[in-house]
């Protein structure tokens, strides 16, 4: 069979491997005519797409070179589309109706009384445990002060505390 070339492109290879796949019978109900005339379009369209294809990278390239003579680069780009992608979140149905719900949340006494109760359970820890702070090292300042021979400081528990806190002898 011969090529067809309607100005797309060379299709004489792509005819050659029709002819193959067809293995020289023709699917039920096909005439060796409709055949022919279905290879003809069928090459005719996959030289469409060829030259689809060249015309497409040929206009990426082109958009390639505006985009640097611009000073616009493909962080910039990232940049922008990352931009753009929030502000779509950020306006789509269900960021709005969750900022709505959030903020209904914010509002109510549950909230409230929820938010005041565990500042005033972190206050009351934070003293605590200050309190608690100041005490050990009172106690440990007491303990230091005396002689080594006194009890306090020749105590198992104070050696104890005194090996697990890396020593406190000078």
């Amino acid at each position: 069979m011969d090529s067809v070339n309607n100005g797309f492109g060379n299709t004489s290879g792509m005819t050659r491997s029709m002819e193959g796949a067809t293995g020289g019978t023709l699917p039920p109900g096909l005439t060796e005519e409709e055949a022919e005339e279905l290879k003809l379009e069928l090459s005719k369209v996959e030289d469409e797409i060829q030259t689809l294809r060249q015309v497409l990278s040929a206009k990426e390239r082109h958009a390639g070179d505006i985009k640097r003579q611009l000073g616009i680069s493909p962080l910039n780009e990232i940049k922008q589309n990352i931009s753009k992608g929030w502000q779509d979140v950020q306006s789509s149905n269900a960021y709005l109706t969750a900022s709505a719900t959030l903020e209904d949340i914010s509002r109510s006494d549950a909230y409230k009384k929820t938010q005041e109760t565990l500042s005033q359970a972190g206050q009351m820890t934070s003293a605590a445990l200050s309190t608690m702070g100041t005490a050990i090292s009172q106690r440990i300042g007491t303990m230091r002060a005396l002689p080594f021979n006194n009890t306090p400081r020749s105590s198992p528990s104070f050696r104890s505390l005194e090996e697990r806190m890396g020593g406190l002898r000078k």
